[in-house]
């Protein structure tokens, strides 16, 4: 079988890396460009020094963002970008013939007002937002198989709705009420040079940010009011944590009507039973960071508050692989119509 021909934008990020880690050994994907501006005609070897450098990837070198010499040479193109940026290239990409993994947020929002509101520009495309595909497959699985253009959903987002889904979908908690409480790894913030990222300034230190309106809340909103049939606002507080990577939510809802612990584990295991990366944990286990980095796995358990009824969700994953870069191969995968996981085990 021949391999499908790959491309990477912006490729020295900690997304962009892990993509170009995970597709290394993808039996079926051949990486043949990588973009930076910065790292223009470096060898991959020499951005990445984990690469042996005999090998035909080692001595790939890093190219400018030209879709014009892409044309031809690549299938499938990786947007590792930042919002604003990733919307520029996806147009031109998809006009060669390119389909388009973006894992920034550019496609995420299917209203370009609110794409307004979150991220304080105009979205530079907005005549590509209905034909993408919001990437998470355990969702919306048929819509990515025959995508051009998919989403990849962001890490925090992904934390929260793979919980949630399936009870709102079964009517079983209210929406309105969802309370969630996230805690990143300093990975998630990109590989920015800032003050407030240094070692020194995160290390022993747990702080808040983004209240009351992080970014990701848009498209968690928008999900969550797809899959309840109305428009819903929610609560959600991000944490910055000493990690390199990982991330651990909780989220405290209302059930619609008294719930026990077995019917919440009866309708998650209806929709995920059969998923290659949902772990789904019974009570008494709970999610563990430690247990997910690294994979593209994400864990989720739950409990019934006898006190005060309220439900109580928690996940753990590796932000960099199911809330990024897996989870945008996982699509890949799904888009091809081969194993999931392929690249990922």
């Amino acid at each position: 079988m021949n391999k499908l021909n790959a491309a990477i934008f912006g490729a020295t990020g900690y997304t962009g890396e892990e993509l170009v880690r995970r597709l290394a050994r993808h039996p079926l994907v051949e990486i043949v460009a990588l973009t930076s501006r910065q790292a223009v005609g470096k060898s991959a070897s020499d951005v990445f020094p984990w690469l042996d450098r005999r090998s035909s990837l080692g001595k790939l070198q890093f190219e400018a963002p030209d879709v014009a010499r892409l044309k031809g040479r690549v299938d499938v193109a990786f947007l590792a970008l930042p919002h604003g940026v990733a919307a520029e290239h996806a147009s031109p990409l998809l006009e060669a013939g390119i389909r388009v993994i973006d894992l920034s947020a550019d496609f995420r929002i299917r209203d370009p007002q609110v794409y307004q509101q979150f991220y304080g520009h105009e979205h530079p495309v907005p005549g590509l937002l209905a034909g993408a595909v919001y990437g998470l497959p355990e969702r919306h699985r048929q819509g990515i198989r025959k995508a051009n253009l998919v989403a990849s959903p962001g890490c925090y987002p992904t934390s929260v709705l793979v919980p949630v889904l399936p009870l709102i979908s079964a009517g079983q908690i209210r929406p309105s009420s969802i309370v969630a409480v996230s805690m990143s790894g300093v990975s998630g913030a990109g590989r920015t040079v800032e003050s407030r990222l240094m070692f020194v300034e995160c290390n022993e230190s747990v702080r808040p940010y983004g209240l009351p309106a992080h970014r990701h809340l848009a498209e968690i909103e928008q999900e969550i009011s797809l899959a309840a049939g109305e428009t819903v606002q929610i609560q959600f507080a991000p944490h910055l944590v000493p990690l390199n990577r990982g991330i651990a939510t909780t989220i405290h809802v209302d059930p619609s009507s008294p719930i026990t612990e077995e019917q919440i584990g009866a309708t998650l295991n209806s929709v995920y039973g059969e998923e290659p990366f949902i772990r789904l944990l019974p009570p008494p286990s709970f999610p563990d960071v430690k247990n997910v980095a690294y994979t593209n796995a994400i864990e989720v358990s739950w409990r019934v508050d006898p006190r005060t009824g309220k439900v109580i969700l928690m996940s753990a994953e590796d932000n960099l692989v199911k809330g990024a870069a897996g989870q945008a191969i996982q699509c890949l995968n799904v888009m091809q119509d081969w194993d999931e996981a392929l690249g990922l085990n």
